[in-house]
């Protein structure tokens, strides 16, 4: 079971790409990247709003989520949001353990 979550960090002035790009230029982004448990850690930029961008955050499972989001790493992450000047919407989505991967590949061969 993997969690996603989808954070939209939404700013004025090209400040939520600012976010992003001084996230990956400080190392925070690698650094949960390489975090036990993290599936995924991408943004993305939403082609009608240029004043937001799309986090796509995915783990393992909630054990490894609350580590995560009991690091020290947090608090940096909370001061960029806060010196962007950034409001978060966040959703969250948990995978379903029922489909094996022989289902998966009958509907990725359609």
């Amino acid at each position: 079971m993997s969690i996603t979550i989808n954070i939209y960090y939404t700013g004025k002035d090209g400040n939520a790409k600012k976010f992003a790009e001084e996230m990956i230029a400080s190392g925070i982004v690698e650094r949960i990247r390489k975090e036990s448990g993290n599936e995924r850690y991408d943004y993305f930029f939403p082609i009608d709003n240029a004043e937001t961008v799309l986090l796509i955050d995915r783990w393992k499972d909630q054990q490894s989520l609350d580590i995560h989001h009991a690091l020290p790493l947090m608090a940096q992450i909370a001061q960029l949001r806060e010196k962007y000047d950034l409001h978060m919407s966040v959703e969250r989505y948990r995978s379903d353990d029922v489909s094996s991967s022989a289902q998966d590949e009958k509907y990725i061969r359609k």
